[in-house]
């Protein structure tokens, strides 16, 4: 049975899009994954589809979606982006979850928001071989 792997923050539209795009690439095929957010944004950072695309990942058709109580239950694990804490969303804390503390790329420069994308890429690549070696 897969495990479930879910990346959290508030909107959606940025860090938590990149970690789930990069996990789907990268990650074998016995893991599922999502994103989620609290206040899910109407639509990705424009910003993060550019430099998603320079990675040679199309993010464009990805669409912010709600966090929900069922989400945060059902995954293997869960991964805070770093931007909610416990007065925010107390059902995300009730599991050990990772907490990864990455600035925000919203209202950031095109280097900026590279900056975030590579940090997300390589904390994915070391979740993907920490998963690997436990199972």
């Amino acid at each position: 049975m897969p495990e479930n792997i879910l990346f959290v923050c508030v909107e959606n539209a940025g860090r938590s899009q990149m970690a789930e795009a990069f996990f789907r690439k990268f990650a074998p095929s016995r893991f599922n994954v999502s994103s989620a957010g609290t206040i899910p944004s109407s639509q990705l950072n424009p910003i993060v589809i550019q430099v998603m695309k320079e990675s040679g990942i199309d993010v464009m058709n990805q669409h912010p979606k709600l966090l929900s109580n069922f989400m945060i239950k059902n995954s293997s694990k869960t991964v805070n982006m770093g931007c909610m804490d416990k007065e925010s969303y107390l059902s995300l804390f009730v599991k050990d979850i990772l907490d990864w503390n990455i600035s925000d790329p919203k209202e950031k420069s095109l280097d900026e928001v590279r900056i975030i994308r590579d940090t997300i890429k390589s904390k994915v690549m070391n979740l993907i071989k920490t998963l690997e070696a436990t199972n």
